[in-house]
């Protein structure tokens, strides 16, 4: 049998090459990428909820602003805010007439001018009275002497009848002369009242003043002229209103107004007291306007009313103008597929996801469904109880080795 002899250079090869190797793996080995590490979230079934939240207003649906329907002088409103009223019952205000003006010089020395010509007029119509009753009487005597002597055919018959229209006549002026006194008697008076003085009645003696009643029953929500003034016809005094027909109104961006629909479920979370108010969207108002934001930024808002749908004996607290958050719900389903929004990002035009498998990274895209700030419902490209990577940075990318983070 031929015994193998190696050469020289064979001898070196196979002394060297186990050592090379062994070097070139433990190099491999301290210089191989280490594992990056990540957070894991899984893919689980549950509900999902898409809503839209903003800052709202309590209000009474139907307000009603009582104005003073003449001028005069208010007395002072003794209602306070949240006293009760009935309609058609109760006084809310009371107006009295204005008292005159004071006179400068020149206005009192002709108002006195004016008294003084009326006291004249008067007297010059007393006197004509006295002539007219005069006249009256001699037409009266002259027609009755004719009376007399026709009645025996000694005058003519045209002779008493020119004294029976002098009688009628005389009688006539007398009448007329009667009517001027009471003129020149008022026109007196007029000139009078001119010269009257301010002169403040008391409470009690109101007998003049008007009565302003409540249009509706309710609560007296704010008294806009509480104190005695002389106020004009249309000058706002109080708003009444009923507090049990109480209502929300909320302006939300234009964009998010355009996915909300009447009849949709809202969600009353912060309102200051115990659980969760339910309600309904009642109104979208189809008027946009623009509403400065606290960063100073111009924003078209529309306004949402709400209609809260518990008992009353639950926000009976709230009022007119108390600040709310409500929450309207755009869509709910109770159990699908979904992820957290953290594990999402945008690969090219879709979205995509890391899964983990068999310790690497695996890029995965994805379609989506519902979304909210928190989850996202995935339509298709995941399976139920794969895990996924949270948040992933520049250093995760397609089978890169992952570590779950301690």
């Amino acid at each position: 049998m031929a015994k193998l002899t190696l050469t020289a250079a064979q001898r070196r090869i196979a002394f060297w090459a186990p050592i090379v190797i062994t070097g070139m793996l433990v190099l491999f080995w301290l210089f191989r990428p280490e594992a990056v590490p990540v957070d894991f979230a899984d893919v689980n079934r549950g509900p999902i909820e898409v809503s839209i939240s903003d800052e709202g207003e309590t209000r009474v649906r139907d307000v009603f602003v009582v104005s003073a329907p003449l001028p005069g002088l208010m007395r002072r409103i003794a209602l306070k805010p949240g006293d009760d009223v009935v309609a058609g019952s109760t006084v809310v205000a009371r107006i009295a007439p204005s008292d005159p003006a004071f006179l400068d010089r020149r206005s009192e020395g002709e108002s006195r001018a004016a008294m003084r010509a009326a006291e004249a007029g008067l007297n010059l119509a007393r006197a004509a009275l006295d002539r007219a009753e005069a006249e009256r009487d001699f037409a009266a005597s002259e027609a009755g002497r004719y009376r007399e002597l026709a009645a025996a055919n000694t005058v003519a018959l045209n002779e008493l009848e020119a004294a029976e229209r002098r009688n009628r006549t005389a009688a006539a002026a007398m009448e007329e002369a009667r009517a001027n006194l009471q003129v020149r008697s008022f026109e007196l008076e007029q000139a009078n009242a001119r010269l009257l003085s301010p002169l403040r009645a008391s409470d009690a003696d109101c007998a003049e003043c008007l009565d302003v009643y409540s249009p509706v029953s309710g609560s007296v929500l704010r008294v806009l002229q509480e104190s005695e003034a002389v106020v004009t016809s249309g000058t706002p005094l109080l708003e009444v209103g009923n507090p049990a027909d109480l209502e929300i109104v909320v302006d939300l961006l234009s964009s998010d107004a355009v996915r909300v629909e009447p009849g949709q479920r809202v969600l009353v979370e912060a309102w200051g007291g115990e659980g969760t108010l339910n309600g309904v969207v009642r109104r979208i108002e189809p008027f946009g306007f623009t509403k400065v934001s606290a960063l100073g930024i111009e924003e078209q808002r529309v306004n949402v009313r709400v209609e809260l749908t518990d008992p009353p004996q639950r926000w009976q607290r709230l009022g007119h103008g108390y600040r709310v958050e409500p929450r309207i719900v755009l869509a709910a389903v109770e159990s699908v597929l979904t992820v957290p929004r953290g594990a999402l990002f945008r690969e090219g035009g879709d979205w995509a996801v890391f899964v983990l498998d068999n310790g690497r990274a695996v890029l995965r895209t994805v379609e989506l469904g519902l979304q909210n700030g928190l989850a996202a419902e995935i339509r298709s490209g995941l399976s139920e109880g794969e895990r996924v990577v949270l948040q992933p940075g520049e250093r995760v990318s397609p089978n890169v080795r992952l570590t779950e983070r301690g």
